[in-house]
C-alpha cells in the first residue's frame, strides 16, 4: 500500500516498513567526503631528513622547514619546493660514467677534456667536482639553471689555472697546487654569483698527453723522478745514521780541547803565582835575585856544563879548580 509494507511472498504477516533511500541524497555525501580528504591531504606536507622545504605563499617565500611533518594552507595559498640540502652531488668534467653500471669504464668527452698549457702543449684532463646546495631559497630562485652555471663557471676556471701551468706540472708534481687554486677561484666566484650552491671539492681524475709517445715519455720522466726520490731518501737515511757518529766525535774533540784550554788555565795561572812569588822575593833581595836568575840562565843555555863560582874577596882562590879534570873523555886517547 503506497510501499509503506513489504510482505513475504508466503507469509500473511506483515513486517515494519522500510523506507527508500533516494539515490540522489547519497552523492552529494559522497562528493562532500571526497572533497574534505583532498583538502585535508593538501594541508600538511612531509619533509626528509636529507631535504629542507621552501613555503611560497600567493608564489612568494615565507618561511623554509626542516626534517618532519608540516602543515600548509590548501588550495594552493601555499606551495612547498622540497630541495636536497643534505646530499653531496657531483659534475663530471671530460668523462661519464654510467649510473646503472659505475663499474664500466667511463666515456670520454673530449671537449671538455682538452686543454691547452701556459708552455703551449695540449693535455686532456678530467675533473670531478662535488658539490651541495647551501642555501635552497637562493638555489631555487636567484637563478633558473645553478647546475649549468656551476658546471660552466667550473670549466672556465680549470681552464684558466691550466692555461697558466706547465705541462710537466699538469701531468706529474703540480696537481695538488692545481686542483687547490681551481677551488678558490671558484668558491670567491661562487660568493658573487649567490646561485646558493657551495663546492666542497674538485679533484683531477685524469691527466695525460693526447698521444701514446709523449705519453710514454711522461712516464718514463715519472718513473725517473721516483728513482731520484728513492735515491735522495736513501741518502737522507745515511746521512742520518752518519750524524750523530760525527755529532759525537765532534763532542768529544770539544770536551777534549775544553780539557786542554782549562788546562792551560790552570798552567797559566801557576805560572802567574810562581812569577809573583818570585817578584816578591826578587823585590826582598833584588841583586840576589839577580845573579840567582844570571845563573839558571846560564844552566839553561849551556847545559852540561860546569859552573865554578869564585867566593873569594879577590877572586884569586884557585883551590876551587882543584883537582884538575882530565880534558879527554874516558873514551878518549890518552
Amino acid at each position: 500500500m503506497n510501499g509503506q509494507f513489504t510482505f513475504k511472498p508466503d507469509g500473511n504477516s506483515p513486517k515494519r516498513p522500510v523506507k527508500d533511500i533516494p539515490f540522489k541524497k547519497i552523492i552529494p555525501t559522497v562528493l562532500l567526503f571526497f572533497v574534505v580528504i583532498a583538502i585535508a591531504s593538501t594541508c600538511w606536507y612531509t619533509v626528509d631528513e636529507k631535504q629542507q622545504a621552501v613555503v611560497t605563499t600567493f608564489g612568494r617565500v615565507t618561511a623554509t622547514a626542516d626534517a618532519g611533518i608540516h602543515f600548509k594552507l590548501p588550495f594552493g595559498i601555499q606551495r612547498v619546493e622540497l630541495v636536497d640540502v643534505n646530499v653531496y652531488q657531483k659534475i663530471e668534467i671530460g668523462y661519464r660514467t654510467d649510473p646503472k653500471s659505475p663499474t664500466l669504464p667511463a666515456d670520454s668527452v673530449i671537449k671538455e677534456s682538452k686543454m691547452i698549457t701556459g708552455d703551449y702543449n695540449i693535455v686532456n684532463v678530467d675533473f670531478f667536482v662535488e658539490y651541495k646546495v647551501s642555501d635552497p631559497v637562493k638555489y631555487l630562485y636567484s637563478s633558473k639553471e645553478p647546475e649549468l652555471i656551476l658546471k660552466n663557471l667550473v670549466q672556465s676556471q680549470i681552464r684558466n689555472v691550466i692555461g697558466s701551468s706547465r705541462v710537466d706540472a699538469v701531468l706529474t708534481d703540480g696537481k695538488a697546487e692545481i686542483q687547490q687554486q681551481v677551488k678558490t677561484l671558484i668558491t670567491t666566484e661562487l660568493l658573487e654569483y649567490d646561485i646558493g650552491l657551495t663546492l666542497t671539492d674538485i679533484k683531477i681524475q685524469d691527466s695525460e698527453p693526447p698521444t701514446t709517445s709523449v705519453m710514454e715519455a711522461f712516464k718514463n720522466v715519472e718513473t725517473a723522478k721516483q728513482s731520484a726520490e728513492t735515491v735522495i731518501n736513501q741518502a737522507k737515511a745515511y746521512q742520518n745514521s752518519e750524524i750523530p757518529k760525527a755529532q759525537a766525535t765532534a763532542d768529544k774533540l770539544i770536551q777534549n780541547a775544553e780539557y786542554l784550554k782549562q788546562n792551560r788555565i790552570n798552567e797559566a795561572t801557576q805560572q802567574i803565582a810562581m812569577f809573583e812569588a818570585m817578584y816578591t822575593q826578587y823585590a826582598q833581595n833584588p841583586d840576589i835575585t839577580k845573579v840567582r836568575m844570571y845563573f839558571e840562565a846560564l844552566t839553561e843555555a849551556l847545559p852540561g856544563v860546569k859552573l865554578y863560582i869564585n867566593v873569594s874577596e879577590n877572586g884569586t882562590n884557585t883551590d876551587l879548580l882543584l883537582p884538575l879534570e882530565s880534558f879527554v873523555t874516558d873514551g878518549g886517547v890518552n
